[in-house]
């Protein structure tokens, strides 16, 4: 039986997304709609919305056309907005790329989604050059945010004095193209349209009842990731609210910012969680502006959550989505922090879910398990150039099989439980790396991990954890995680194997790449 969300439906906005975010601003037209918490420099809302328009008219004086993709390869800072709407304002489409991609991978992207320009800065110049002569654009379709010789600016742009474009994007056309994170594959373009991110944002507004006027979102996780696009840069402007970006984390930084600007509102990955619940620097700050942390990207243990929302007088609440969803599809309510921390909370409104059994296809009720089907305004159209990714992803029905296996209350109240081709099989038991990760993170020893399934030598598959010491941690052994989990789980799901390293590879937006742990495993098999 589908699962609705408990919400009742809103009606979508049937129009771009510039129309829909950048209409009338009342009295918040003068109030900082992005603050750089590096420097204090601030956008407002009126300064914004000018900017977004000289940028689309100097896109069409440069040969920018509809339906023309454009790039973006930066990190988070408040001009960021400007050049990712004023690409929308243009009539064209944004593909946002990560950051930390080498030459060859931002090369990969800007071939596969056909851009015409690239906009970047100068520190990362060198792989922006190699990545567009790779792709064969021509040297001069790089625009640099802020200054370098020879390259065209962002205050080039600004300074045309052409009109921008009329509008002729509607609600279903193209938006964005960012490219999903790659953990199971080459990472592909995922096509979402106005009304897809028009969509999650009222989806979003219908459940974050905290976001006013006053508050102040933190913007660590970055805008070039879904999670960093639209729920912290776009929410903050359909909010009316103030967006304080940083470029990367960093613990001390974060803290500054937070307590010097009085930071309200802070989205995180679960890394950054335990930082907050566990390193002494924090007590070293004044964090009682915290209204709201909210954690999303990867699952959020209840007792971490917990442990952090009681050291910062905070409420934590938790939330699911992901790139080909918009990308919220379920998320704790900010009035319902009474909610089981380790679920993701209910289904958006406009939503509907079903649980299906891998391995038999039957649809499974509450109590049981499943991977999670969803449907909704928010369900990207399709993966480019990838007919055949788009056909396993799809269905006929609309649903979207997300990957991810999940649980359902009677209240309708969603938890996930991992990913269904991560979930471990010793001796015929299913095991959820998630479910140890989550265990082991409440060790005081233990500062991150992550657990794969390896080969012992009778070719059974075992839970193995890779485990990063916490700095008082230096005497924890590999004994001494494999009795503290065996104490806490079912036999069936103990770890076998221990190794310690030094970090656990990660994704920009805090997904642990088990890829990349599989891959140092088969290196040396």
């Amino acid at each position: 039986m589908p699962v609705r969300s408990p919400y009742p439906d809103v009606e979508i906005a049937e129009v771009p997304l510039f129309d829909f975010l950048f209409g009338d601003f009342g009295d918040r037209a003068d109030s900082p709609a992005f603050l750089d918490g590096g420097s204090g420099v601030a956008i407002t809302f009126r300064e914004l919305k000018g900017m977004v328009e000289k940028i689309a008219a100097a896109l069409v004086e440069r040969g920018i056309v509809a339906g023309d993709v454009v790039g973006i390869l930066s990190p988070n800072t408040p001009y960021y907005a400007a050049v990712f709407h004023g690409i929308l304002r243009a009539n064209a489409i944004v593909t946002s790329a990560n950051s930390l991609y080498t030459a060859g991978e931002l090369a990969h992207q800007l071939t596969d989604s056909g851009a015409k320009l690239l906009f970047t800065v100068s520190p990362f110049l060198e792989t922006a050059r190699k990545a567009v002569a790779e792709a064969g654009m021509a040297a001069d379709s790089i625009i640099v945010l802020d200054s370098a010789d020879g390259v065209t600016s962002l205050a080039d742009l600004l300074a045309t004095i052409a009109s921008p474009p009329a509008q002729t994007v509607g609600a279903h056309d193209t938006a964005v193209l960012p490219y999903s994170s790659g953990t199971t594959g080459r990472a592909k373009g995922v096509i979402l349209t106005h009304r897809n991110l028009v969509a999650n944002l009222q989806q979003i507004a219908a459940m974050s009842g905290h976001v006013t006027q006053g508050t102040k979102i933190l913007a660590v996780l970055p805008f070039f990731h879904i999670y960093g696009m639209t729920v912290m840069m776009n929410q903050g402007l359909h909010r009316r609210a103030t967006v304080v970006t940083m470029p990367k984390f960093d613990l001390v930084e974060f803290l500054r910012i937070v307590s010097e600007y009085q930071v309200d509102r802070i989205y995180i990955a679960p890394p950054v969680a335990v930082a907050l619940a566990k390193h002494p620097i924090v007590d070293s700050y004044d964090l009682s502006c915290i209204d709201i942390i909210f954690s999303g990207a990867a699952p959020l243990d209840a007792e971490l959550g917990h442990a952090m929302g009681k050291r910062l007088n905070a409420t934590v609440l938790q939330g699911y989505g992901m790139t080909e969803l918009s990308p919220v599809s379920h998320c704790m309510p900010d009035d319902r922090p009474d909610i089981d921390l380790n679920s993701s909370g209910f289904a958006l409104p406009n939503i509907v879910c079903k649980l299906v059994d891998p391995d038999t296809g039957q649809e499974v009720g509450p109590g049981g398990r499943g991977e999670l089907w969803v449907k909704g305004p928010n369900v990207m159209s399709g993966y480019l150039n990838n007919p055949e990714a788009t056909a396993i992803t799809l269905d006929d029905e609309g649903y979207l099989h997300t990957g991810d296996v999940a649980e359902v209350t009677s209240d309708g109240v969603f938890s996930i439980v991992d990913r269904v081709k991560e979930l471990i099989k010793y001796k015929g038991y299913q095991v959820p790396p998630a479910e140890l990760e989550a265990l082991l993170l409440t060790h005081d020893k233990v500062a991150d991990v992550a657990v794969i399934g390896v080969k012992d030598a009778e070719g059974e598959e075992v839970p193995k954890a890779f485990v990063v010491r916490q700095e008082s941690g230096a005497d924890l052994t590999a004994e001494d995680v494999m009795t503290f989990v065996a104490e806490r789980i079912a036999p069936h799901k103990k770890i076998r194997v221990v190794e310690f390293i030094d970090q656990i590879p990660k994704s920009a937006s805090g997904k642990i790449l088990r890829k990349d742990l599989r891959a140092r495993e088969a290196a040396r098999s």
